[in-house]
């Protein structure tokens, strides 16, 4: 007999019903968060891959994207403060591979 697909008895299937909260950090703010169905699908299963709840899934993720975040506009304020380079009269534009050769020499 073979397993039924979403149940127990599936091997890939992810219980998502039992998620243990650690209350240990309490300066956090309760949000509501509404999602379609299959997003939230989601959520859930990867939450359980990650052996994680839901919630602390979203945060660490909506956390590494403001970072991501952060970290751009610090370079960007870092690169408009720099010095204005402009072209000597007869010079040429760098290319592509000059403009984003790395340290690495590639």
């Amino acid at each position: 007999m073979r397993p039924v697909p979403g149940t127990d008895d599936d091997p890939g299937h992810v219980d998502t019903n039992l998620v243990l909260h650690d209350f240990r950090d309490m300066s956090k703010r309760n949000v509501t968060v509404s999602l379609d169905e299959e997003t939230a699908r989601w959520a859930r299963v990867e939450a359980a891959r990650r052996d994680t709840s839901v919630s602390r899934l979203l945060g660490d993720l909506l956390r590494e994207h403001m970072e991501r975040e952060r970290s751009y506009e610090a370079s960007m304020q870092r690169w408009r403060a720099g010095p204005v380079r402009r072209l000597e009269r007869g010079a040429r534009y760098p290319s592509r591979e000059e403009v984003h050769r790395r340290g690495n020499g590639t």
